[in-house]
């Protein structure tokens, strides 16, 4: 690392993906911070039923599950356990996982391993805390008024007021992250939009899931969220490679890159899907005291990743594409919104 000054998407673009980046370290994401991937295997069971769901809208037993933003595989592997038990056993599943760093050489070979998602998928494309991951720049108000990017320097995170902000990157934070004044920051959506259309276009029909830790408008922090997580404690973010970078989603401005989109929260996207965290009855521990010890602990796992102020706030952005893109909330959904628990 250098002590150039550079605006905080190109340090981070360097920092998280570049050849000796956070991202390319052997021990993945898991090592640093637990999504609900990592929570409960329950995660991994709701996206099967989405995906079983999502076949029988399609009307096909041949369908394609993309996990971007995929770590070491773990989402894409949780899924194809399950599927067997949830209504999923004669799907002909076609199984990609989208990420940069190279493939774990323990991962089912069912698995394709590639950088990008497959151009003219029809499935299922399921996107667990990527856009928090994908670099955008940060700008400052100056005691002027002044909307002006925000530099940083790689070797010890120290930041400076650069140019004005100008053009789309202006547009956008009028749009969508209004200025509160001198002193205020935001975090310039833009890349995340385009990300997430570019991701969504991929599809040939199917459904295109995103979900992460997000605010909207109206409800910005007037300070941004960026911040950095190494071994599962929050630090200060330095684009130096040792730690991961992240700020929460305007998950509303991403839904508005293409049709249909719809938000709501993981609290009642799972609870569609059957993941709630309700207690088994006491009844059952004097009955058969073994299933309600398992019954309990399922519970307590989806109360987990339901909980309030928790991963349950998380947001779930939709897209329904193809034929059946009619704006609906996805295949079995009805309509209805933060790194995970560290």
């Amino acid at each position: 690392m250098t002590d150039e000054w550079r605006g905080w998407q190109e340090a981070a673009e360097t920092a998280l993906y570049g050849d000796e980046g956070f991202y390319r370290r052997p021990e993945g994401p898991a090592g640093h911070f637990r999504t609900s991937v990592h929570a409960s295997p329950l995660f991994a069971t709701a996206v099967a039923r989405l995906l079983v769901r999502t076949a029988a809208d399609l009307g096909t037993a041949h369908v394609d599950l993309v996990d971007m933003g995929a770590g070491r595989g773990e989402l894409v592997t949780g899924v194809l356990a399950a599927l067997p038990a949830e209504g999923g056993a004669d799907l002909a599943v076609r199984a990609y996982a989208v990420e940069l760093a190279a493939r774990p050489a323990d991962l089912d070979p069912r698995v394709e391993w590639c950088a990008e998602p497959p151009h003219g998928a029809r499935g299922l494309l399921f996107a667990n805390e990527w856009l928090d991951n994908v670099p955008l720049p940060v700008a400052e108000t100056d005691a002027e008024g002044v909307e002006r990017y925000v530099e940083v320097r790689a070797s010890d995170g120290a930041e400076r007021l650069g140019a004005p902000v100008t053009g789309p990157d202006a547009e956008w934070l009028r749009r969508w992250w209004p200025s509160a004044g001198p002193g205020s920051r935001a975090e310039i959506g833009r890349p995340r939009d385009e990300a997430w259309a570019a991701a969504v276009s991929a599809l040939s029909a199917g459904l295109a899931v995103a979900v992460d830790y997000a605010h909207v408008r109206g409800e910005r922090p007037p300070f941004g969220t960026l911040t950095g997580f190494r071994a599962g404690r929050e630090v200060r973010p330095v684009p130096d490679g040792s730690c991961d970078l992240t700020a929460h989603v305007a998950l509303d401005a991403c839904a508005a890159t293409a049709p249909g989109g719809t938000v709501r929260t993981q609290r009642e996207a799972l609870a569609a899907l059957g993941i709630a965290g309700e207690r088994p009855p006491l009844a059952l521990a004097s009955t058969d005291p073994a299933a309600y010890v398992r019954a309990l602990s399922t519970a307590g796992e989806a109360a987990e990743l339901t909980a309030r102020g928790g991963l349950g706030d998380f947001g779930w952005l939709s897209h329904v594409v193809g034929p059946s893109g009619d704006g609906g909330a996805g295949p079995g959904q009805s309509p209805g919104q933060g790194r995970g628990t560290q």
